[in-house]
């Protein structure tokens, strides 16, 4: 039996986890922030909707994130404070964030947390934090689906140029 062989749980988590877990709790918690004032920007029903699911599905990650580093001992970062309402009429119109815009920029963070989340499944010696992590990762691969959908149908994507082979005798 080895020396990390037991109940996870019971496990020290190793620098690279406390901060791999802390610097994703911190980059939420800002994320959240910011999609509640986009919030306010957006005019399409459908992308409020999916800026609203994002906010709901970030603070259920980070729910147990902060579950598991409160176990551990470690210091939760702060938190921003909430966002106020606005009414999108009252935001001038060369102020705004367009929807296109808000739609680009969530799912570049739904890309960047693909990436982190992957990094921690990689560097996890714990089972739980692994596991976690890849739950995470999961739900952020379908909610980048529907933001890349949600693109396509409101002809938000811009695509990069298309490739094609010079060489058509193959």
């Amino acid at each position: 039996m080895g020396i990390l062989s037991g109940n996870p749980t019971d496990e020290p988590m190793h620098y690279g986890e406390v901060f791999g877990t802390w610097s994703f709790l911190s980059a939420s918690k800002g994320l959240v922030a910011g999609y509640q004032t986009f919030l306010n920007h957006v005019g399409d029903k459908d992308l409020h909707k999916l800026v609203q699911e994002t906010i709901e599905q970030c603070q259920q990650e980070m729910k147990g994130v902060e579950k598991l580093l409160k176990e551990n001992g470690v210091a939760l970062p702060p938190t921003p404070p909430e966002r106020p309402e606005a009414c999108l009429d009252d935001i001038p119109v060369g102020a705004r964030v367009q929807d296109p815009e808000v739609a680009a920029a969530i799912s570049l963070d739904i890309a960047a947390g693909l990436v982190a989340c992957s990094q921690l499944i990689g560097q996890s010696i714990r089972e739980d934090i692994a596991a976690m992590f890849g739950q995470i990762h999961m739900q952020k691969v379908a909610l980048g689906g529907k933001f890349l959908r949600l693109n396509k149908e409101k002809g938000w994507l811009v695509p990069p140029p298309l490739h094609k082979s010079k060489n058509t005798d193959c």
